[in-house]
């Protein structure tokens, strides 16, 4: 057994393409390998600015000999079938078995293969590899790309390790051929060096100043930069997304705290820190008390003779240019009035089919009329001036240059421009939440302008047929429902969308589609993203479509109420117990195939002493839960079923249904589908496993 080492050096390799490139290395690799029966105990990646490397662990020398059968065609096919057959395995007619087979004389391929040495398979393998590698940009370099036919890689490919043991695997790429070769950093090591097997790889690179292994680099990364800042009694912003970029752009990498002009601060932190973090991939600091300090900490890919210094001054002129040009836009745009920047949103097309940013905002104020009775002590006046701002800082400099910042730059917009501080909140908060994660917003105003929102876009494009279809949803419209219903129901808000989603559809008039059909699909698509949100909050999904399944409920909260009543009574002895009875009469009815009338009344016979008793438990049960139902005390209403577990119980027990005087058959179906519309009142039982 033998471990393999492939290192394949080049240019820089782009940071955000580096984790997926060991993903597919490992993936070619092994697919490639074991093809010939080649199985690695272990598979290790690693990726640098300059390198891609592979550790393959328990590796034989040799592979196992292959004896492989394939099935042909019939003795008595036509011969262009027997010639295809030989082709495909490369062997002549006389080379075939002959054998017995239900459908007749059957021909036989025996192909047996050889075992080879490990380093001709690994030989074949890695060209393959490498010339089959999906980079999802490539580049052709030198004389050879002037053909199509020239190696294609990520960056020019400078060098090949192949190493199984202490041997050199031999190939030749794109006129690369492997060896034991390998360079240092760049600027500490620029010469080569040999490696002698797995065993040293990692720590004769680390004698040269690369730190082979990314998760190594993370790591000091986040400590070091951490260190630096506490030393300064500053904390770190945690950036874990920059931490791996950082990893991926140095093969040394040394945190070093610097620092910009304090004057800059004027301009709203999102903008320094995106500036930061965007052009310069620096981490932003607080003061202790979580105030954005004067300060971030850049990573070199070199330890500097001075300490850094000189490499914090550098960074330091640079940050300076770029903050002077977001306060350029940050001064620009305070100076130009919402109102104003607003005016200019006729000129933006929202979506070909369905008018302007304008006509949007304008659309979002009349629904935030139709929303107004749903949501307690709303300043009417004020969410609609937020909804038709909401959109007003897609036309600023600064959202021109940073598209992430729209909504938050129009917040602090609003806010110094003298709107009323409810307003400039609705507009930061109005595209929230974004994801399941996101903050969801909670005073009446932002949520009447984010859910008015969501729901324009959800009947627009339902509207216009531009639905998600499969894995497909090019506007986002899976989150906006899933946003709309974390907005109704953690700010339990009594929507009935029967109402919401016609006064919706009916702003888009001038669209001319069929409004009818956009509610119904919209009103389907929300069932399903509830759903979806209730299975991943715990849910049972059976118990969701047993509530769904009684229809007629459009009003988030109080199904969802329904929804988690009927959990917590399933789950108890008296509701499992009741299920069980309920589907006892459920079967039977169906077996009996009955679609006659519940029982109303007395029977036209003297019950027996456990039928009256189910019959006056139904009497007393039904108009409690029906009651409790009205009055949206689900708890109740469950507690009052529960009542009819002992006589359900007892009444399979002692009575017969399937009697043989027809009347008093009749009359226990009936009094079995009384018994099942009673429950049906607060769902449908049928639905629910178990």
């Amino acid at each position: 057994m033998a471990d393999f080492l492939l290192e394949l050096l080049s240019e820089e390799i782009p940071a955000r393409m580096q984790t997926r490139a060991r993903e597919d290395l490992a993936r070619l690799f092994s697919e490639q390998i074991g093809g010939a029966g080649l199985r690695p105990e272990a598979i290790e990646t690693f990726a640098t600015p300059r390198r891609l490397a592979l550790i393959a662990r328990g590796l034989p020398l040799e592979t196992e000999p292959v004896r492989e059968e394939r099935r042909g065609p019939r003795v008595d096919a036509p011969a262009q079938a027997i010639e295809g057959f030989l082709k495909s395995t490369g062997l002549r007619r006389d080379q075939l078995e002959e054998r017995d087979d239900k459908k007749g004389r059957v021909l036989f391929a025996v192909v047996e293969r050889p075992g080879r040495p490990t380093a001709e398979v690994l030989a074949e393998a890695i060209p393959a590899v490498v010339r089959a590698f999906p980079w999802p940009k490539s580049m052709r370099w030198g004389a050879a790309s002037a053909s199509t036919e020239s190696l294609r890689w990520v960056r020019p490919l400078q060098g090949i390790v192949a190493l199984l043991g202490e041997e050199i695997v031999e190939f030749e790429i794109g006129g690369v051929r492997s060896g034991a070769a390998t360079v240092g950093h760049r600027f500490h090591h620029p010469g080569t060096i040999t490696i002698g097997s797995v065993n040293d790889y990692a720590e004769k690179l680390r004698a040269c100043h690369v730190i082979v292994d990314q998760d190594e680099r993370e790591t000091i990364i986040r400590d070091a930069a951490a260190q630096a800042v506490a030393k300064a009694g500053l904390a770190l912003v945690p950036d874990e997304g920059l931490v791996a970029e950082n990893a991926g752009l140095t093969e040394w990498p040394v945190p070093i705290l610097g620092g910009f002009d304090s004057a800059f601060l004027d301009v709203p932190r999102e903008v320094i820190q995106l500036t930061m973090r965007t052009n310069q991939k620096y981490f932003a600091c607080t003061d202790r008390d979580g105030t954005l300090a004067p300060n971030f900490v850049c990573v070199a890919n070199i330890e500097a003779v001075d300490g850094g210094g000189a490499i914090a001054a550098g960074n330091q002129k640079v940050l300076a240019a770029r903050l002077s040009d977001a306060k350029f836009f940050w001064e620009q745009d305070l100076a130009v009035p919402l109102e104003q920047q607003a005016a200019k949103l006729g000129q933006i097309v929202f979506h070909e089919k369905l008018g302007t940013v304008a006509q949007r905002v304008e659309r979002m104020a009349l629904l935030v009329d139709v929303l107004a009775p749903a949501i307690p002590a709303l300043d009417v006046a004020g969410a609609r001036r937020a909804a038709r701002l909401a959109k007003a800082d897609l036309v600023s400099g600064m959202v021109g240059e940073f598209p992430e910042l729209q909504g938050v730059m129009g917040g602090y917009y609003a806010l110094r421009q003298g709107e009323a501080p409810e307003v400039a909140e609705a507009i930061e908060a109005h595209y929230r939440p974004l994801g399941p994660h996101d903050s969801c917003p909670h005073e009446a105003v932002s949520v009447a302008v984010a859910l008015a929102e969501k729901i324009d876009t959800l009947a627009g494009f339902f509207g216009v047929d531009e639905r998600p279809t499969g894995s497909k949803d090019p506007y986002a419209l899976r989150r906006a429902a899933l946003a709309a219903i974390r907005l109704i129901l953690e700010n339990n808000l009594r929507i009935s969308l029967s109402t919401l989603f016609p006064a919706a559809a009916r702003l888009f008039r001038d669209q001319g589609f069929d409004v009818a059909d956009a509610e119904q699909a919209l009103a389907d698509f929300f069932a399903d993203r509830l759903k979806v949100q209730q299975r991943e909050a715990g849910v049972r999904h059976d118990l969701i479509d047993a509530v769904f399944a009684l229809g007629g409920e459009d009003d988030l909260v109080r199904l969802i109420g329904r929804v988690t009543a009927l959990q917590s009574f399933v789950e108890t002895k008296e509701g499992g117990d009741l299920l069980t009875g309920y589907k006892r009469a459920a079967n039977i009815l169906k077996r009996e195939d009955w679609a006659g009338e519940p029982l109303r009344g007395a029977p036209p016979y003297a019950p027996e002493p456990e039928e009256a008793a189910l019959i006056a438990a139904i009497d007393a049960a039904e108009p409690k839960a029906a009651a409790a139902v009205a009055a949206e005390d689900f708890e109740g209403a469950m507690a009052a079923l529960a009542s009819l577990r002992a006589p359900v119980d007892a009444f399979f027990d002692k009575v017969t249904v399937n009697d043989p005087d027809p009347i008093r058959r009749e009359t226990r179906l009936a009094l079995l589908a009384r018994m099942r519309e009673a429950v049906h009142r607060v769902a449908d039982f049928s639905r629910i496993e178990g």
